[in-house]
């Protein structure tokens, strides 16, 4: 079996599934965003009366945080009565950041478990080599009230990346190009095991990236095999004792895509879809509003400090906006020790709350009719940062850094970045 479906077989008290088999499974843990009060009302519509267990369910305030209107404000209100009510060991309030980024700092992810929660970039957790995916407000209400819940045994793909890419060339590159390869519907409903000698080497943070979009190319979960520096991490955060789980030696893929990176150039993803990729050298000169360093796919301390090593001493384009926020308060903090957004400021960025700020139009940073945004995020499509006759191109942080700094869509190799 792969490490996937053991993970499906030990949480459904099974010795073995197979691929297409519908299953019934505990979840270690389950979380809802602020985007989700759905969850709360399907709860009490199906007479739910104690969540399963307080110490595996938990709200985090980030799509909405803190709340820009009288309405998000209400969802948070009736959030945190339902928290305080079941009374919750883990609640992350608009002080905390993004979902995906807070709960494997709390200790709450893990190799080897099954984490539900109500986004589809459940994903990102596959990087600590743990089972997660996104579910909606119904599915998410009956894990809060029995711990369980039905999944299919997907089938598994292998994505092999191998090779060490040119300083400049970033994680957000690396999957851009298997998304421009595999496209939006190449692994519906199947998980993706990246694999390969890039991987290997990777560190945590550009993991959780790549599993990530795995989503977008369709992906009901994705995987990587642990390495060192991840079981450190997690080893050191852990709430509860994990197991490491391996795939059999011999495990026959359903399907296997090959990349190698040495030679990868940047890449960008031009409107309004997330294949729609290109090496940035080939798409012409795009003249940008807003550059936006951030999200779940791009606001960690490595994101960030990408692009404070290129703007240091630098100040950004005239009449461009260069907005970051981090995504968490731990990384919000520990980029304030090392002095990386007072270089950002210094070089004209604006800093906001950790959250998801304007990544689904939810607040900050939204882009007016007809502007141009570069942005970190994992999703172009039209309206999803604002206008829906705005334009967003996604790339890295050290692309969008260059870019602010010139005010069109830059290569960070060619702006002397080391």
């Amino acid at each position: 079996m792969h490490a996937i479906e053991k993970i499906l077989a030990k949480n459904s008290g099974r010795e073995l599934v197979e691929t297409g088999e519908i299953v019934m499974a505990k979840v270690d843990f389950a979380e809802i965003n602020d985007l989700y009060l759905q969850t709360v009302y399907s709860f009490y519509e199906m007479d739910g009366e104690k969540v399963w267990d307080k110490d595996r369910a938990a709200f985090v305030f980030d799509h909405y945080a803190p709340a820009p209107t009288i309405a998000s404000a209400q969802i948070h209100k009736e959030m945190r009565e339902f928290a305080r009510e079941q009374d919750l060991t883990y609640h992350f309030d608009v002080n905390a950041g993004v979902c995906h980024q807070v709960m494997p700092e709390a200790g709450l992810v893990y190799p080897g478990m099954i984490l539900v929660a109500t986004d589809s970039h459940t994903t990102t957790h596959g990087a600590f080599g743990a089972l997660g995916t996104g579910v909606g407000a119904t599915d998410m209400a009956t894990i809060l009230m029995t711990g369980e819940l039905w999944f299919r045994v997907p089938e598994v793909i292998e994505v092999r990346i191998d090779g060490i890419p040119k300083h400049g060339v970033m994680p957000k590159d690396v999957v851009l190009l298997v998304l421009g390869k595999l496209k939006a519907d190449g692994a519906v409903y199947k998980a993706i095991d990246f694999t390969g000698t890039y991987i290997e080497q990777l560190g945590v943070a550009g993991r959780m990236v790549i599993c990530n979009m795995a989503v977008e190319m369709g992906a009901k979960t994705a995987y990587m095999q642990p390495n060192d520096e991840v079981l450190e991490y997690v080893s050191k955060r852990a709430v509860r004792p994990f197991e490491v789980v391996f795939t059999d030696d011999g495990y026959q893929y359903s399907e296997t895509y090959h990349f190698e990176v040495t030679d990868l150039e940047p890449q960008v993803a031009a409107p309004s879809s997330v294949d729609n990729v290109f090496n940035l050298d080939d798409v012409e000169k795009v003249r940008i509003d807003q550059a936006f360093v951030g999200t779940c796919t791009g606001g960690r301390l490595e994101d960030i400090q990408a692009a404070a090593d290129i703007l240091r001493d630098k100040k950004i384009a005239k009449w461009v906006r260069l907005l970051v926020i981090p995504a968490s308060t731990e990384v919000m903090q520990e980029s304030i020790k090392k002095g990386y957004l007072q270089e950002l400021m210094d070089a004209g960025a604006t800093i906001s709350t950790p959250g998801c700020g304007p990544c689904l139009s939810a607040h900050e940073g939204v882009i007016a009719s007809g502007e141009v945004c570069v942005s970190t995020s994992n999703r172009n499509f039209p309206g999803r940062m604002g206008s829906t006759d705005s334009k967003i191109y996604l790339a890295s942080p050290a692309t969008v850094a260059a870019s602010a700094l010139t005010g069109y869509l830059t290569n960070p190799i060619e702006r002397g970045d080391k």
